[in-house]
């Protein structure tokens, strides 16, 4: 197998080629390190690269094999992690340069030690931008680009996770999503993304356990390695109130157990708070959805109107961070992210009442959903609204455009399908749809009933029999 093979190889076959003793866990790491030498520079995925402790971790991995020992379902795969997570040994710096000067961590955080029991070699850390804020990556560590289009953005917050898997730099990262921030860019990215259930991955470092809407999942290239990577994240902690009270994951339903469709309701949703969807990504949105009608499915437009809380989520998102990044601005003020900033002084101007009927308005969006999935077993929709924005995009100012027509900025115009689905807890996964006009991926997003990933990942493995995606790379970097 040629290395340019190799780094395109699916997780779950890789980590077989390995039990099997036909690919050393430290050749594998080798050549994604060769890789990640030649591409970082280019698309600037990685805050760090942990070369020395990667390798020592790939040696035991093998050692492992060799002694015939019990191995994980991830048993010697490089995976990165984004940069808001923990792992021991390297700094946790946040995308900002606060953290810059920060030290080693001194444990990691409990998702890395699953990844690590399950076998995964972790090697990266993953860029961010501030705090993981916006939609597109950068920071103090410059600019995270496309390996489709290197003037184009990968999309944020895990845009360096996404970038990395796109372009063949491990076949998995760990991502966070506060808004949309994992399976945005996998929109971007031609990957798939998936955001669990409330509670079931558990998230023990977020400041608001109870009212958590952040979460933490897979960036692959295939579902069937998402699947797998999801398997090995879920379970109960007890830093986490929302994994202890039994977000249990169901099996399959029995309606998805063949290739039959015919007992599948899908509720097809156009727009959310978006004025405008673009005109290739609504094509192959109404392709992937004519891909399981083909397999017998039901599929119908939901035309009531909802009321999709764009200004209360943005009242929940910007205030949290007016309160949680005061303590910085003294020192740090000149030197923190412009969009981090504009989004504080959004935030400060909001009154506790705004702040309290916006949590009252996230009830009801939750209800609302609820009532869909007594007709619908899926909703289904784009995940963007247009494909990867510009990389010098202004996400506190600029507006979006799509089709020649300003929309409003990116929460408004962009990633509006994703931050609802934060805020009711559902599941949500995003799957790639086709390419648009400019050659750049697009993106269907499909979400489930509470606890119900399996079927999310059921559905995304039948679209990608149908409509194949993991056969196309990136342009060489």
């Amino acid at each position: 197998m040629t290395d340019p093979d190799l780094l395109f190889t699916p997780a779950v076959q890789a980590a077989a080629l390995i039990r099997a003793k036909k690919l050393s866990p430290v050749e594998y790491l080798d050549a994604v390190l060769k890789a990640a030498e030649r591409a970082n520079p280019r698309i600037n995925c990685f805050r760090e690269v942990m070369v020395d402790q990667a390798r020592r971790n790939a040696q035991k991995a093998e050692e492992a094999v060799t002694r015939g020992e019990v191995l994980g379902p991830l048993h010697g795969v490089p995976i990165s992690v984004k940069d808001l997570v923990d792992v021991e040994g390297v700094p946790t710096r946040h995308g900002s340069a606060i953290f810059e000067g920060n030290g080693p961590a001194t444990a990691d955080d409990l998702l890395v030690q699953r990844l690590r029991k399950a076998g995964a070699v972790i090697f990266a850390k993953a860029t961010t931008p501030e705090f993981g804020v916006k939609g597109l990556t950068d920071g103090p560590f410059g600019i995270t680009r496309n390996p489709w289009n290197l003037e184009r953005t990968p999309g944020g917050s895990s845009g360096g996770g996404a970038a990395a898997v796109a372009a063949g730099l491990g076949p998995l990262s760990l991502g966070t999503d506060g808004a949309g921030s994992v399976r945005g860019p996998a929109s971007c990215s031609g990957l798939v993304g998936l955001k669990p259930t409330l509670g079931a991955v558990p998230y023990d470092t977020t400041r608001d356990a109870y009212g958590n809407n952040i979460y933490a999942g897979p960036l692959a290239r295939s579902v069937t390695d998402a699947a797998i990577m999801h398997s090995v994240l879920v379970g109960p902690s007890d830093k986490d109130p929302w994994t202890l009270s039994g977000s249990a994951q169901k099996p399959l339903s029995p309606k998805l157990a063949g290739a039959d469709l015919a007992a599948v309701r899908i509720g097809y949703i156009e727009l959310t708070a978006n004025p405008r969807v673009a005109a290739d990504v609504r094509t192959n949105t109404r392709a992937s959805l004519a891909a399981w009608e083909a397999m017998g499915a039901a599929v119908e437009e939901v035309t009531e109107k909802i009321d999709w809380i764009e200004y209360e989520g943005r009242v929940l998102y910007q205030a949290n961070f007016a309160v949680f990044c005061a303590q910085y601005l003294p020192k740090w003020q000149n030197q923190m992210d412009p969009v981090t900033l504009a989004f504080m002084e959004r935030g400060a101007k909001f009154t506790l009442a705004d702040f309290r009927n916006a949590q009252f308005a996230r009830t009801t969006l939750f209800r609302k959903i609820q009532s869909l999935f007594e007709r619908y077993d899926f909703l289904v929709m784009p995940t963007n609204a247009r494909t990867a924005l510009d990389v010098t995009h202004d996400a506190a100012n600029d507006e979006v455009v799509i089709d020649g027509v300003k929309c409003g900025i990116t929460r408004q115009g962009w990633t509006s399908y994703q931050y609802p689905f934060n805020l009711t807890g559902h599941p949500a996964c995003a799957y790639p749809s086709g390419f648009g006009a400019d050659g750049l991926p697009t993106s269907v997003q499909v979400v489930g009933k509470w606890g119900a990933e399996t079927d999310v990942l059921r559905m995304g493995a039948l679209l990608e029999a149908a409509r194949p995606w993991a056969q196309h790379r990136p342009p060489a970097l």
